[in-house]
C-alpha cells in the first residue's frame, strides 16, 4: 500500500497577493499625481491664452479706435457679444482677472489672474503680443 504524495498546488500565498495589492495601488497613485500636474498645466496654458488673447484684442482696439497710452479701454469696450472677444475670459482653476482701466504701454500685460504669484499664471515673455 502506497501513500499518495500530497500534491502541490500553483497558489499565492496572502504574502504574495499583498505585494501584488501594493504595487497596484503605487502605480495608480503615481497615475493620479501625474493627472493632477498634467491638469494644473493645462489650467495654467488655457490661462495664459485666455491673457494673450485678451492682450491682443486690446492691441485691436488701440489701433482701431487710434488710442494712445493711458487712453481708457475697459473691459466692457474689448469682451462681450459683438466686441473683441465674444465672450468674458474666466481663469478655469478659479482666480480672477484684472483688467485695468487705461491702456498700457507697449511690453505691458493688459490683463492680470490672480493666480499670478501662486500657480505662475503670468508670461514669461509678451512679445509678439
Amino acid at each position: 500500500m502506497t501513500l499518495n504524495p500530497i500534491q502541490s498546488r500553483a497558489a499565492l500565498t496572502l504574502l504574495e497577493v499583498t505585494l501584488v495589492v501594493a504595487v497596484i495601488l503605487g502605480l495608480i497613485t503615481v497615475l493620479f499625481i501625474g493627472a493632477n500636474a498634467y491638469r494644473k498645466g493645462t489650467y495654467r496654458a488655457q490661462c495664459l491664452l485666455n491673457i494673450s488673447n485678451v492682450q491682443k484684442a486690446m492691441r485691436s482696439y488701440q489701433n482701431l479706435y487710434e488710442k494712445r497710452t493711458g487712453d481708457i479701454c475697459s473691459q466692457e469696450r474689448i469682451a462681450g457679444p459683438g466686441k473683441f472677444i465674444e465672450t468674458i475670459p474666466s481663469c478655469p482653476s478659479g482666480g480672477n482677472y484684472t483688467w485695468p482701466e487705461m491702456i498700457p504701454t507697449v511690453g505691458t500685460v493688459y490683463l492680470t489672474c490672480s493666480l499670478a504669484s501662486s500657480d505662475d499664471h503670468v508670461p514669461l515673455s509678451s512679445n509678439g503680443w
